[in-house]
């Protein structure tokens, strides 16, 4: 794979800035989860969701097509829905179909990758009644910009599914959570996927999968680094980790280092150290309990109108109403 789309000037700025901040952090060197996410992370993704070990997507997908239904009967005619990290939209069709029956709609789904954006259009433009605009920003900047636009009196629909929230540490997610409904109106609705507690086994395997391909995600960061930045990685002396920290019921996931080695990076001004079995942290997936879901988001100003459980692999879909 290669990575066809060249960063602009102020992307490169941040992503070097980041990378920098991130490998001199002490003790823990780490590089934020987000960059995870270019035009072949994205495709690799994708590729983790339909993997046997990684129940998550299936569960998420199971309780949707339940109760696309549901959510709309609840809020009625919905003509704004917004999506936070839509990846490839597949499920996201069942709400819009759901949607659209009722009145047309607008879809924006909000990426901070183009690759994922212009699959998730293609994916979803053939919905009669819905119009999809998609925006590539982070996720607040993008659903300011909606709430800026949008017109009408029906609720606006956010959705912000497949766990995300579980990348965010438990202080980080709170704060984010408030960010959001600052940005809804009062009878708007928040519909949140959360993955729940689960035995150890499963967990792990879901994120340190048989055939390798989330190791591939995780280490195409630094395959991102040597092409964007003019690194020289060797990536095969670094390996793919994923731990369970029990104190913040996470999953982590760390690049180790095989050796003791340097690593040259002209494009962020540094040369940096790594001792053999160090890491780079580079994103976590904290579970949840379901009850800690519905307290966390009363906290930031939600009442919640329902909440369904997938039995099979334990994740939550929890629709919250702004109050």
């Amino acid at each position: 794979m290669t990575h066809p789309t060249a960063p602009t000037a102020a992307q490169a700025d941040a992503f070097a800035t980041d990378v920098y901040g991130g490998l001199t952090q002490s003790p823990q060197k780490t590089l934020p989860s987000k960059y995870l996410y270019d035009a072949v992370g994205s495709a690799l993704f994708e590729v983790i969701t339909h993997l046997p070990e990684y129940g998550l997507t299936r569960a998420d997908e199971r309780l949707i097509k339940a109760h696309a239904q549901d959510v709309l009967i609840r809020l009625g005619p919905v003509s704004t829905l917004v999506e936070l990290g839509s990846g490839s939209g597949r499920k996201t069709r069942w709400v819009l179909e759901a949607c659209a029956l009722r009145q047309p709609c607008t879809y924006y789904p909000i990426e901070i990758s183009a690759t994922a954006l212009a699959h998730c259009s293609r994916e979803l433009s053939d919905i009669v009644g819905v119009k999809v605009l998609g925006i590539e920003r982070e996720y607040l900047p993008g659903l300011q910009e909606v709430a800026a636009m949008r017109q009408g009196e029906s609720p606006m629909l956010v959705l912000f599914l497949g766990s995300t929230i579980g990348n965010f540490a438990r202080p980080d997610a709170q704060r984010f959570l408030c960010e959001v409904r600052k940005l809804m109106r009062p009878g708007d609705a928040l519909l949140l996927g959360t993955d729940l507690v689960k035995p150890l086994q499963p967990l792990i395997k879901a994120y340190d999968d048989a055939l390798g391909v989330t190791a591939a995600f995780n280490l195409n960061l630094l395959v991102r680094i040597n092409h964007d930045l003019g690194a020289n990685f060797d990536i095969s002396q670094f390996q793919h980790e994923a731990r369970f920290n029990p104190e913040t019921s996470a999953i982590e996931m760390h690049i180790r280092s095989r050796i003791r080695q340097s690593v040259d990076i002209p494009g962020a001004g540094l040369t940096i150290g790594f001792e053999a079995g160090e890491t780079i942290w580079t994103e976590i997936s904290r579970k949840y309990l379901a009850p800690d879901v519905l307290a966390m988001s009363a906290q930031a100003g939600f009442t919640s109108a329902d909440q369904w459980i997938d039995e099979d692999w334990p994740f939550a879909e929890t629709l919250l109403v702004a109050a």
